[in-house]
């Protein structure tokens, strides 16, 4: 599993995710989206989901720390996957309590997700 976190154009960040993703490597791109909240204030993400493959079992996924701390500084997120992880992904997202949208947009939707979260 890979998780990476880069800086796409102005506060946008493009977060991938590959395979199935471990609470180890979450919470190491947390820290990173933390320290680019710090640097930049308000920003946008871009989740591409490629060949996702679920999140790893066993693990505390409740930890909500970076939600509360830094959840208001996302102003929109853009998820970018198959189908079939469309209401998981949104839930893991928690996206009905995010003040921000949160979207998901099917494979190949990169450039409708950029522009959504552009505008």
């Amino acid at each position: 599993m890979a998780a990476t976190l880069r800086h796409e154009r102005d506060r946008i960040y493009r977060l991938e995710i590959t395979g199935r993703l471990s609470k180890r490597d979450f919470d190491a791109v947390q820290e990173q989206v933390a320290g680019e909240i710090t640097a930049a204030g308000h920003i946008r993400l871009l989740v591409i989901l490629d060949r996702f493959e679920g999140w790893e079992s066993g693990a505390n996924w409740s930890d909500l720390h970076f939600y509360i701390k830094h959840g208001d500084a996302v102003e929109r997120i853009a998820i970018v996957g198959d189908e079939a992880w469309r209401s998981q992904a949104l839930m893991f997202a928690a996206a009905d309590l995010r003040r921000g949208p949160v979207l998901f947009f099917p494979p190949g939707g990169d450039r409708d997700a950029t522009t959504w979260l552009t505008a």
